[in-house]
């Protein structure tokens, strides 16, 4: 498997492309990951690289603070040369013999990947009703009804006497991690750190992303 990157979400925009149509793309910021442990079938029985981005407390990248980390995570970063980071992604890889603890992976990795899953978690919402959460139709509006928003009757009774797990009804919305594949990468700004892709991935502006070379041929 290739190497991806750990970035943020900076936000959408857009871009005209080669004929002249506007395409929109979402900005995502790559700046360098770091290696905090190299895995090889030897030590652990599998080869994967695990990569640390970002200061303990952001977005203040400057204010690197060692008390919003316990103690053996402070332990593992500093045996790799490393301070505080906010975030830790291991990524399952074929061959790891190039990298070593400390070395730096820049989006330079990424460099002519044609498309690429996007990984986030998305939007909280909330606790929401069953129409926003699961686009039910709602009831009817005139006087006589009682049930316009309402979920309705859950389907139990004597038999089996109880509501099925997994049953779709109100509840926590968003919030949850979301992979979007083949997203196309327009452009990629080794200079400023940041990568467009085509469309839109999850998550708030300044979240987490994790971006990885597709593992599927986009149609």
């Amino acid at each position: 498997m290739a190497l991806g990157m750990i970035g943020t979400k900076l936000g959408m925009t857009q871009v005209f492309d080669d004929e002249g149509k506007l395409v929109p793309v979402t900005v995502i910021e790559l700046k360098p990951n770091y290696v905090g442990q190299v895995k090889t079938d030897e030590t652990d029985g599998y080869t994967a690289l695990q990569l640390a981005y970002g200061d303990a407390k952001a977005p203040r990248e400057n204010d690197k603070k060692r008390s919003r980390l316990s103690k053996p995570e402070m332990g593992h970063l500093e045996k790799a040369g490393l301070g505080p980071t906010r975030w830790l992604c291991e990524f399952r890889m074929d061959d790891v013999s190039e990298y070593k603890t400390g070395d730096a992976v820049t989006c330079a990795v990424l460099a002519g990947v044609p498309y690429v899953d996007v990984t986030g978690v998305s939007k909280g919402r909330g606790f929401a009703g069953v129409i926003k959460r699961h686009k039910f139709h709602r009831g009817p509006m005139s006087h006589g009804s009682k049930s316009h928003r309402r979920p309705g009757s859950a389907g139990s009774s004597a038999t089996p006497s109880k509501v099925f797990k997994g049953k779709r009804m109100p509840g926590h919305y968003g919030a949850q991690k979301v992979t979007i594949q083949n997203l196309e990468v327009v452009s990629i700004d080794e200079d400023n750190e940041v990568i467009l892709v085509k469309g839109s991935v999850p998550g708030a502006n300044g979240s987490k992303l994790i971006v990885r070379p597709s593992v599927k041929v986009a149609v």
